[in-house]
């Protein structure tokens, strides 16, 4: 049974988490990790959902406000041995219901076009492609989606 906890970067679970989810994407990006691992620290995450599956942390994801109506969608990772089973969408929607809780309406996130199993999860759960963002603005292996989660 998988279960899910709202929390911090402050847990544990979460920052050990997060340094499998570094360590995935250095090996996908390559020399462009340096570019997106500056955008991507822990600095005071103040919504974060860890997934566990009875004591062992197997996913997680975070939020930050973009704008005043929107949320970006961060640190997106299910361990290696629980994919495919439907954990980044049941984070990611409960990233959503927290985010609607705070009357934002709207979801962006960036990730990598070497990264299609993640784009195609986003595109399931009802995300689109739209234009790069901030600093993805003139990132070509940057892929930019967005989501409208208004009530």
């Amino acid at each position: 049974m998988t279960t899910t906890t709202r929390t911090t970067s402050d847990n544990i679970d979460f920052q050990n988490l997060v340094v499998l989810l570094d360590e995935v994407l250095r090996m996908k990006d390559g020399e462009a990790h340096d570019f997106y691992a500056q955008h991507n620290t822990l600095d005071k995450i103040n919504h974060v959902v860890v997934c566990y599956q009875e004591t062992i942390a197997i996913g997680c994801g975070a939020f930050k406000e973009f704008d005043h109506n929107t949320v970006e969608i961060k640190r997106m990772f299910v361990h290696p041995d629980y994919r495919g089973k439907g954990i980044a969408s049941t984070v990611l929607k409960e990233l959503e219901i927290w985010a609607s809780e705070f009357n934002y309406t709207n979801c962006v996130l960036e990730t990598g076009k070497n990264n299609p199993e993640a784009i195609a999860m986003y595109q399931k759960n009802g995300y689109e492609i739209i234009s790069n963002y901030g600093q993805y603005k003139n990132i070509e292996t940057s892929v930019c989606l967005k989501k409208s989660i208004s009530k």
